[in-house]
């Protein structure tokens, strides 16, 4: 309570001006850094004919009659791009703080820190503390997450974002921190002008990014939305922003012909000849085309319980799904952020949920050493991703008492290996601590379950490959 009490006084300080935040010192020396959101992780603004500005993306005060306002939206084919409904209305990101604003705290109007819309905002902090400096050394990519990834005004943005940070730079290569949807979005921009990534950027660390796609995540938002928080704090976030508020509702009735779901099928004849036939689905017999079509996926969801059964479906819309886990953050598989296709230098496994690991400290710990950041962590190893425990020296390793390994397990989880190498954390098999006096050493990159994964994955001369899938911290070198 004291350290509430403390930070909120704090922040009442600043935002009053009463106070000024000390500056650190800055080391030019750093090369620059670009970072990347995920979906829903940019601030979005709205400006109408009037010219009046307001934030739409994020805030708590008339969120829901904002956002039916201003960003409902729809895909028009044409021109592969997502307009609002209100043609008066025109969506764009801020770019105050070199891009910087528009993903640190999603809702600034929040005086104290909540984790729910502080997104970027740990990480800048720390990394302004290891020297960067905004508009040298540190940049941010904020866009539309509305539109397709592959979008072209999208990924002109995205060039001239790497060209300034290059410029701003003195001509050293950019090195790119994304989460989650971000890399698929720097994925599509490598794969589509590999000759501009070369030449911008250093290294790429993909942190926890769907590659081959987050099914889990795309299932529930299209039934009951995908808020940022859960329980009573949903009130004031919006918690339906997804696509299905488009979707009709189950009594409207059509005043013309109902919606049909049209797909171009290849038939043979019976000569062998293949040929396009376009088969027509109301929306009765569309949904034996979307089983058909999802018959090979292995994620399901779990809605109900035997204490509070369902009694009419429609209650799904507003019922919170309990998930069945495959390994990985919760959100994002791991073998799809894994399945990026290239040749990453390392991928390291960090126990975190999705939004979690942005803010995670080990994952500090591990930027820090591939950005050559700050003072060298003497109780890091790059090479397994080792964290160090330093011990009292005149004490033998072999011989910590059961008080310091159940200290040590407060911080730490320690998992153990079977005969056959397959990690399992069976208390009864001898853990994997590495004895190197005086410290004991955890390989965290073991901690698989439910954990957050991410690489660095790209390096400088590799041809850019097709988009794959991920769900590590990826680190590749371009």
């Amino acid at each position: 309570m004291a350290v509430v009490l403390e930070e909120l006084i704090r922040s009442i300080e600043v935002w009053l001006g009463l106070v000024k935040k000390q500056k650190p010192p800055v080391n030019p020396k750093l090369d620059p850094v670009l970072l990347v959101p995920g979906i829903a992780g940019t601030v979005l603004h709205a400006v109408g004919e009037d010219g009046k500005e307001e934030r739409v993306w994020v805030r708590i005060l008339g969120a829901d009659h904002e956002f039916r306002t201003k960003l409902w939206s729809r895909f028009d084919p044409s021109t592969g791009q997502t307009s609002s409904l209100d043609e008066k209305t025109r969506i764009f990101v801020p770019e105050d703080r070199y891009g910087l604003s528009a993903i640190d705290n999603l809702d600034p109007d929040v005086i104290i820190g909540c984790d729910a819309v502080c997104y970027y905002h740990d990480m800048i902090e720390q990394m302004l503390m290891w020297g960067f400096e905004e508009g040298k050394t540190l940049f941010g990519f904020g866009y539309d997450f509305r539109q397709s990834n592959r979008l072209e005004e999208t990924m002109n943005k995205f060039l001239m974002k790497l060209e300034s940070a290059y410029t701003a730079s003195g001509g050293r290569k950019v090195r790119i921190i994304s989460h989650s949807m971000g890399g698929v979005l720097v994925k599509c921009f490598m794969s589509l002008h590999s000759d501009v990534f070369k030449k911008y950027v250093d290294t790429w660390i993909a942190i926890a990014a769907p590659f081959q796609g987050a099914p889990g995540y795309i299932t529930t938002s299209l039934l009951n939305g995908m808020s940022f928080v859960d329980g009573w704090e949903q009130n004031f976030f919006i918690s339906k922003w997804s696509m299905h508020q488009l979707v009709w509702e189950y009594d409207f009735s059509f005043s013309t012909n109902p919606p049909v779901l049209q797909v171009w099928r290849e038939k043979n004849d019976s000569s062998g000849n293949l040929s396009a036939s376009l088969d027509s689905h109301e929306p009765v017999s569309a949904i034996s085309v979307m089983k058909e079509a999802l018959c090979d996926n292995t994620v399901s969801l779990h809605y109900g319980s035997q204490e509070s059964p369902i009694s009419d479906l429609r209650q799904i819309l507003t019922a919170e799904p309990n998930y069945i886990y495959l390994d990985g953050d919760g959100t994002v598989p791991m073998e799809s952020s894994k399945a990026d296709g290239l040749d990453a230098l390392a991928r390291v496994g960090v126990p975190a949920d999705h939004r979690g690991i942005v803010c995670d400290r080990h994952v500090f710990r591990i930027l820090k050493h591939w950005l050559k950041a700050g003072e060298p962590d003497p109780f890091y190893n790059p090479l397994n991703d080792y964290v160090i425990l330093p011990v009292i020296p005149e004490n033998d390793p072999e011989t910590v008492t059961a008080a310091a390994a159940a200290a040590m397990r407060e911080d730490w989880e320690i998992v153990s290996f079977d005969e056959s190498d397959r990690y399992c954390s069976d208390s009864a098999q001898q853990p994997v601590l590495v004895a190197a006096s005086p410290s004991l050493m955890w390989r965290p990159e073991f901690l698989f379950t439910r954990k957050a994964m991410g690489s660095v994955s790209w390096r400088s001369g590799q041809q850019a490959l097709p988009p794959a899938s991920d769900a590590f911290i990826d680190c590749c070198h371009v």
